[in-house]
């Protein structure tokens, strides 16, 4: 379509003579409506450039979506699984690393942290509310049909229920399991999984260092990001007292976790926890206290801090796609714009303003920006939707994303597209129709 024929089809109300008509509602909504008509017209005859282009910001918008709905479901995931861990008002009691030759010598006196020393050290304590030790190694187990490498972490009964370690199916270690030495064991969520498929473990055998235990349930899944990092997901919990008969001749544990019965005891808990240790092992301060709540909030904070740093570079690619688009929309106007110049001539001898042909211009503009951003909304929020279930952390679709990502989408549209226009808007009538 060239510029006469599409003149042609211009608006009456756009003569002299009906001016005066212009300034009521109808007539500007009437007015608006051709120049959306007029635009999509123009759009449409030149076909490949326009695709061209909101393929470009359709890209952009898509990429947008995409990234921010993956930071965002990394986000949530970790957010839900600091709230999941239970940490609130725990310390734990661990073996301190030898810093100097000295500390290594003294070290070698003390017989270490030590299944014998709970005696001592979980004598009853009104700021305490529970003692949990624990001891974990990493082993090879035996499943019907092959092998797997995991940790199994010997636990007591109540170890569960204060770190918020939930059973799904079967049961938990019981009392009496700890009593009887009993070998049997709690396999976590991700483990069963992978070992098991879809079946129920409750009832199979695993074969430890070569001897069989018996699962007895299945704790619930830790919402935590890469359950593959934490033993309680990715192992089995068995009795301590049989851990420590069966698996562990030196009797060691790996730490004592304490759940403290108000935050502000911590430091009179940790005193005391250090002084039983002392005596315990001869004088020799060779354990130290870990505050998890601090450790927690140290390793969110830094978590955050990186996510902020990945969103920025995201949102920089996915900005270039759509600054690409962007110089797409002010090619494509400029070519209209080079192409219509009589049309544009022709309008304003019949009267039409300058803020009329800007207006046309950008809208145009803001047309051509609105399909592609529609097109990659939606097309980046149905793929988030359909695979969020294929990430071990989800997609989080953010409707303010959306938002935001279309809102960019016409804001570059407008700032690329306002040169073309307002180089339409000064076109002289004589200069255009010559």
């Amino acid at each position: 379509m060239n510029s006469r024929s599409h003149a042609a089809e211009l608006p009456l109300a756009a003569a002299p003579g009906v001016r005066d008509r212009r300034d009521s509602l109808p007539a500007r909504l009437a007015l608006v409506a051709e120049v959306v008509r007029s635009g999509f017209l123009e759009l449409w005859a030149h076909k490949l450039r326009s695709i061209l282009t909101l393929t470009l910001l359709m890209l952009g918008v898509f990429t947008l979506v995409v990234l921010t709905s993956v930071i965002d479901g990394v986000i949530d995931k970790v957010q839900t699984g600091f709230a999941g861990l239970a940490w609130d008002g725990t310390a734990i009691l661990q073996p301190r690393d030898p810093k100097t030759t000295e500390d290594q010598k003294r070290f070698a006196m003390s017989p270490g942290l030590r299944f014998d020393d709970l005696p001592r050290l979980t004598t009853p304590h009104p700021k305490v509310t529970a003692f949990l030790p624990r001891a974990t190694k990493r082993t090879t187990i035996r499943v019907a049909g092959g092998t797997e490498r995991v940790f199994v972490t010997g636990v007591t009964p109540d170890y569960a229920v204060f770190m918020n370690r939930p059973v799904a199916l079967g049961r938990g270690l019981t009392a009496d399991d700890a009593r009887r030495r009993s070998t049997v064991a709690v396999v976590g969520a991700t483990l069963a999984s992978k070992l098991f498929g879809g079946a129920d473990p409750v009832g199979r055998d695993v074969v430890i260092d070569g001897v069989p235990w018996r699962i007895v349930g299945v704790t619930a899944p830790l919402m935590i990001f890469s359950e593959e990092l934490y033993y309680d997901a990715n192992g089995l919990m068995v009795p301590l007292e049989t851990y420590v008969l069966r698996l562990d001749a030196d009797r060691k544990l790996t730490h004592l976790a304490v759940k403290l019965r108000a935050k502000r005891d911590l430091e009179e808990v940790s005193s005391m926890l250090l002084s039983r240790s002392r005596q315990a092992h001869h004088g020799i301060e060779d354990t130290e206290i870990k505050d998890l709540d601090a450790e927690a909030a140290k390793g969110y904070s830094q978590f955050m801090e990186e996510m902020r740093s990945w969103r920025v570079i995201l949102s920089a690619l996915a900005g270039t796609v759509l600054l690409v688009g962007g110089v797409g929309v002010l090619s494509v106007m400029l070519i209209s714009y080079s192409s219509r110049r009589y049309e544009i001539g022709l309008r304003k001898a019949m009267g039409a303003s300058d803020t009329e042909i800007l207006f046309q211009f950008l809208l145009e503009a803001l047309v051509l920006a609105s399909i592609g951003a529609l097109l990659g909304t939606v097309g980046g929020a149905f793929l988030c939707q359909k695979l969020s279930h294929f990430f071990p952390w989800g997609l989080v679709v953010n409707p303010l994303g959306l938002v935001a990502a279309w809102g960019v989408a016409l804001g570059l549209a407008l700032v690329f597209g306002l040169y073309p226009a307002l180089r339409a808007a000064k076109l002289s009538p004589m200069a255009a129709m010559r």
